[in-house]
């Protein structure tokens, strides 16, 4: 069985959103077709803690973390620093690479490889032959710069432009110099091997769930109210989510109050009681982060994905479909997903249709029940941790082979 050193600055369990689900998720399908070795490049506090490091302990050979996690600081800004300072790059750089060669590892696995291109580059300046695969969750460039047309302030403008073509710059160096980079999509695929000199270096893997986690349904919170819109994600100042969470708040939700005044819109996850600290509405509850998303998502009459920018994992949709649940997205919000307006989904890009499409299907129960199940069947058909253990299969076999080839 090949040997995998997967690395990862994203970790956490319970997963706190797609970021950290996918990571998961990944980790979880590489056990079964690797030897897997994990050195997380997270702090043990923010994983979860001994809990969350025994968890992912039991899918793997040997769980370590690089010599710089236990020095990186609590602000997640100083961090991000940190860990592109020369310093920390070449200990860590020499860490990962000496483990490998102890244990005869010659596959680096970067989960959010398009969020470390200094150490990729590091790791292959030093050691050319070792096989490294950068896994991306996006493409990165286009997050960044689809906020353009959403930023009033010239100077903010300036910057997310910026931050976008250099982020362009690292992925044309990256796609040519991993020896495979993933992509969640077609689409991102597409992207990809657009600007590679070698196109079948661009393999998919998948967004993915554990269906068997969602396969009981959880008790509703003690205070739930119906009927209810339901949004899930991570919040901060002028993210793609706080400009969808915006969105609903300021153009759809009064449109829908007329038609069903007791209509409740929940926003739940990580920074959501600060970004919206101000809200005070008692048509809206706000969470925070939760330990389980599940108890509300379970709960409610429609899931909602009204993203306006971004290119992300879209695991707001697989879940509402793992959970029986009818999701309204923007166009932009199931990109990538090979669902079709009216049978899986409603699809609306403006506050009338979006008001509309959520009045539908409150007051039509079976087209509601309706879409829910085929949305159910697309997830559990295609986007199962059992798919996502071919799709790894399919890169590590087209690892080993190169690797034969080269040096057998």
């Amino acid at each position: 069985m090949i040997k995998v050193l997967f690395t990862t600055p994203v970790l956490e369990h319970p997963a706190a959103g797609g970021p950290q689900l996918r990571i998961e998720n990944s980790i979880k399908a590489l056990s079964k077709v690797s030897e897997l070795h994990i050195i997380s490049r997270a702090r043990l506090a923010s994983i979860g803690g001994m809990d969350a490091q025994r968890f992912y302990e039991s899918y793997c050979k040997k769980f370590l973390y690089v010599p710089s996690a236990k020095r990186l600081s609590n602000n997640r800004y100083m961090r991000k620093i940190q860990r592109t300072s020369r310093g920390f790059l070449s200990q860590d750089c020499k860490f990962i690479l000496q483990y490998a060669a102890r244990h005869s590892i010659n596959v680096i696995w970067f989960g959010y490889g398009n969020i470390s291109f200094d150490l990729i580059c590091k790791i292959k300046k030093n050691r050319y032959d070792i096989q490294v695969v950068c896994d991306t969750d996006s493409v990165w460039s286009r997050f960044i710069l689809r906020g353009l047309p959403y930023e009033e302030s010239l100077i903010r403008k300036l910057k997310i432009y910026t931050a976008g073509k250099k982020k362009e710059r690292e992925e044309q160096v990256l796609v040519n110099l991993a020896d495979i980079t993933t992509a969640v999509s077609d689409i991102d695929a597409q992207y990809y091997r657009s600007i590679t000199n070698v196109p079948e270096k661009i393999q998919l893997f998948s967004n993915v769930l554990d269906i068997k986690e969602y396969n009981k349904k959880p008790e509703p919170p003690k205070d739930i109210k119906r009927p209810a819109i339901y949004l899930a994600g991570t919040f901060s100042p002028k993210s793609p989510m706080d400009k969808a969470a915006w969105w609903i708040i300021k153009d759809v939700l009064p449109i829908l109050k007329k038609a069903i005044p007791n209509i409740h819109f929940y926003i739940i996850g990580r920074g959501s009681n600060h970004t919206f600290s101000n809200v005070n509405d008692p048509n809206i509850t706000i969470t925070g982060k939760l330990p389980s998303v599940l108890p509300y998502l379970c709960n409610v009459d429609v899931s909602i994905v009204p993203l306006r920018f971004e290119s992300g994992t879209r695991f707001k949709i697989l879940e509402a479909g793992a959970c029986d649940i009818p999701v309204i997205s923007t166009t932009l919000g199931a990109e990538g997903l090979p669902v079709t307006h009216g049978k899986d989904i409603l699809v609306a890009d403006s506050p009338e249709e979006f008001a509309n499409s959520v009045i539908r299907l409150i007051q039509d129960k079976n087209l509601s029940s309706q879409l829910a199940e085929n949305l159910r069947t697309l997830v559990r058909s295609k986007f199962s941790i059992e798919h996502l253990e071919i799709e790894a299969g399919n890169i590590l076999e087209k690892l080993n082979c190169h690797y034969d080839k080269e040096f057998l």
